[in-house]
């Protein structure tokens, strides 16, 4: 019977804190979400450790979930620069999420990530996630895979655009619109898009 008790009380404090940031486990998260684990550090390519919080500015903030080799990755990569610098001059926050934490002895293991960050040219951070747990806050599950907040909450979520193989036949640049939209303190028109691209590599 005490038993019993005692996992009553650990299973509903489990679902009390899946319903505490809007999630159960796998969920991807629903608009108008706050920021989930802001405080979470994780170690950055500079080394240092940063977290969601400390790169959130009074606009916002958008989460890319990305990787080293993905073949959907690096389709994206000059977009990914663009709106990254595109973040960092408008004063919105940006950082790069790696949760491919089954490949940290491989392609994804942090010098990887380091030569890739500058080969790429990057500006913002770009993070190891580890054992993916800000994947699994998110519910994400894509590589590339964004999540863009503005001050209040979640306001764009999915795809880059509509044409993740070639950039020049892109007819609806999603993540572009949204930005431009939280630059200037609006609500994006499109809010919500399927991610096309590799699955994250948890491990099991």
């Amino acid at each position: 019977m005490k038993k019993l008790f005692v996992y009553s009380v650990l299973v509903a404090s489990i679902a009390t804190l899946f319903s505490f940031i809007n999630l159960t486990p796998g969920d991807e998260m629903a608009l108008n979400s706050a920021l989930p684990l802001a405080d979470r550090k994780m170690k950055d390519v500079s080394g240092k450790t940063t977290s969601l919080g400390e790169n959130k500015t009074a606009k916002g903030i958008l989460v890319i979930f990305s990787c080293n080799t993905c073949p959907y990755v690096k389709l994206s990569e000059k977009r990914i620069k663009e709106y990254s610098d595109y973040c960092l001059a408008n004063g919105i926050g940006c950082i790069i999420v790696n949760s491919n934490e089954a490949q940290r002895s491989e392609a994804d293991s942090f010098d990887a990530m380091t030569k890739y960050y500058a080969d790429q040219n990057l500006k913002c951070p770009y993070v190891v996630d580890e054992k993916s747990a800000l994947a699994d806050a998110f519910g994400a599950t894509r590589t590339p895979q964004c999540f863009l907040f503005n001050a209040k909450g979640l306001v764009y979520k999915g795809a880059i655009d509509d044409n993740v193989k070639d950039a020049s036949q892109v007819k609806a640049p999603y993540l572009k619109d949204a930005l431009i939209a939280v630059s200037k303190g609006e609500t994006p028109k499109t809010q919500e898009t399927k991610s096309i691209g590799c699955t994250i590599k948890r491990v099991e």
